[in-house]
């Protein structure tokens, strides 16, 4: 008998463009979410978008609460959920980067009411998938949760976000390929379960930003609609995979202990960027795709090595040889690089001199 299931959640509606901001109450409508918005945002975005976006909810008759949050951290999670049920909200939008959007969507899970995603800076691929990070002590936590029911992504506010966010969300994409490379060898080393579509999906984005890399400038609306629609896409490949997997692999366990030993060096997706760079040489050598993944996150004026990234080499070195014990996760790093090759990597790369 054929018992084989899945339930992929998704979100109802994305809307990318100029302007698309103000169509925030429109977008909420369609989905027939009713009673009081709780906004979630932090200072910066709050004045860029948030403040707006709870105004326009007043003009149609309701009163939106607006939480400001700091920083991400499980105590902000449980001060919005505190908020929520002392106003007993009907749904929640987060505004912001990846903080305030990742804070929104768990506090949103934990209270199982809806969640909207309004992002202002193109800088991961959070703002639609099912999953939140959270820093706690020297480590980074990972948590399942609910996607957004929808994304309202105005293309207007995200080419003026900090280009160096716009980076950091190109190469964390740009990182899938090498995260779909792990996926497939744990698949067959391990028997790990595996999605052809979600894989294809994930790599198809990362090839639409690495071939059109040379066109992705600063200011320019269109390139905050092209890496929005590869956010989304890699967002949506790991909701069809019930996984993170076809978007982290080991260039990820990489960056999440840069985290641990040299904490709020660079941006999260600047750190995986080269972490791609470093396990993408270890899949394939010196005649591998690594150099395709370099020449494009330099294109894109992303980090590419370890200087740029503000760390020593000796971190780099300490980071590639302890990772793979972050998680139990079946990488091409497998039980560990040695010192001496995980140097070779770094040098043969150019991630160190």
């Amino acid at each position: 008998m054929f018992t084989k299931s899945t339930w992929i959640r998704l979100p109802r509606n994305v809307v990318v463009g100029h302007g698309v901001v103000d169509r925030t109450v429109e977008v909420v409508d369609d989905l027939h979410l009713h009673g009081r918005p709780l906004v979630v945002t932090s200072p910066t975005p709050r004045t860029i978008a948030g403040d707006a976006i709870a105004d326009q909810f007043a003009e149609a008759g309701a009163d939106a609460e607006v939480v400001e949050v700091q920083q991400a951290s499980f105590e902000s999670v449980e001060r919005v959920i505190e908020r929520a049920e002392a106003i007993d909200p009907g749904f929640l939008l987060g505004v912001g980067g990846g903080k305030a959007i990742d804070i929104a969507k768990m506090a949103a899970d934990h209270l199982g009411l809806g969640f909207v995603s309004v992002p202002t800076a193109a800088s991961h691929d959070g703002i639609v998938s099912g999953r939140g990070s959270v820093p706690e002590g020297d480590t980074r936590h990972s948590v399942a949760a609910e996607p957004p029911l929808a994304v309202v992504a105005d293309t207007e506010i995200l080419a003026q976000a900090p280009w160096e966010l716009t980076t950091a969300g190109c190469a964390d994409i740009i990182s899938n390929h090498t995260a779909v490379m792990d996926w497939r060898l744990a698949n067959r080393l391990k028997n790990v379960q595996y999605s052809e579509y979600a894989a294809a999906l994930s790599e198809m984005t990362a090839e639409i930003l690495v071939d059109n890399a040379d066109s992705v400038r600063p200011g320019l609306e269109e390139s905050a609609w092209v890496v929005t629609k590869a956010l989304v896409s890699s967002g949506v490949a790991m909701s069809i995979a019930d996984s993170s997997r076809p978007a982290s692999g080991a260039e990820h366990l990489f960056s999440h202990q840069l985290d641990r030993i040299a904490p709020n060096a660079a941006l999260h997706g600047h750190q995986v960027g080269v972490g791609s760079i470093l396990t993408a040489y270890l899949h394939g050598g010196e005649r591998g795709f690594w150099r395709d993944i370099r020449d494009a996150l330099r294109s894109i004026d992303a980090p590419t090595t370890a200087a740029e990234l503000g760390i020593d080499a000796d971190t780099v070195i300490e980071a590639l040889t302890t990772c793979h014990t972050i998680r139990d996760r079946y990488t091409i790093l497998g039980d560990g690089m040695n010192e001496e090759a995980a140097r070779e990597t770094a040098r043969k790369t150019g991630v160190i001199g």
